[in-house]
């Protein structure tokens, strides 16, 4: 377990709002240079690559250089899921006060997001809800099982997620709070598989500038008729 000094730490790193900021543009998963997350904290790429060093070195990044470009992502799920609490929590305390008028955008994350490498948000609430009530998928607190019938289903869709099982350092299906819908989603090496199958998939695409992804015919029917998303 953490100590108070490491807790607070991490907890100053993340309550900056130009560190918040940078963190949550790297929660769909990509790579980004110091200059595109200085474009998103609204700050300098000097002061950015400040930021992003005490990131890297608390173990909350891991930079990547290749060529002359370095590339900043989350070292890790834990450190997304710390994220998507903190915003959960903060939505709370915001239901409290008056409701704030949101745009388009806040709309769109809402209906469907990226969580890290999982899906999120309605869309990823509602194919969670849909695995569990047909007898797919079984979630508990802090872990999931997939059935035989979900290793059929999965394969009949064009994913092998046995396959998953024993090459891969992540959980393999877990649950995880979604911060808008107050419910769990799938994620683990099942959710990560499911949301990389969809995107190549073309049941869904990502919408520029945001971690929100849209779902396109292709995939409505699919999700409907296949996994029994209403």
């Amino acid at each position: 377990m953490a100590n108070n000094a490491r807790f607070a730490e991490v907890a100053s790193l993340a309550g900056d709002p130009a560190r918040a900021g940078m963190l949550h543009a790297l929660m769909d998963g990509r790579a980004l240079t110091a200059s595109e997350l200085a474009r998103v904290a609204g700050i300098t790429p000097q002061t950015a690559s400040g930021h992003l060093a005490r990131l890297a070195t608390a173990g909350l990044l891991t930079v990547e250089k290749q060529g002359r470009h370095r590339y900043h992502r989350l070292a890790s799920p834990s450190v997304a899921q710390m994220m998507e609490s903190i915003m959960q929590v903060a939505s709370g305390l915001e239901a409290m006060r008056p409701p704030p008028v949101t745009g388009p955008k806040d709309a769109a994350l809402r209906a469907a997001r990226t969580c890290y490498d999982h899906l999120a948000g309605h869309l990823g609430v509602s194919l969670a809800d849909a695995l569990v009530a047909g007898g797919h998928v079984e979630l508990m607190q802090d872990a999931g099982v997939v059935t035989d019938a979900g290793v059929a289903l999965f394969r009949r869709i064009g994913l092998d997620v046995a396959s998953l099982s024993g090459k891969t350092a992540r959980l393999f299906c877990r649950p995880c709070l979604d911060w808008s819908e107050r419910r769990p989603h799938l994620a683990g090496a099942v959710g990560r598989a499911l949301c990389a199958h969809s995107l190549e998939e073309g049941w869904i695409r990502r919408l520029e500038g945001t971690r929100a992804v849209a779902v396109t015919p292709k995939g409505h029917r699919v999700f409907r008729e296949a996994i029994g998303v209403r």
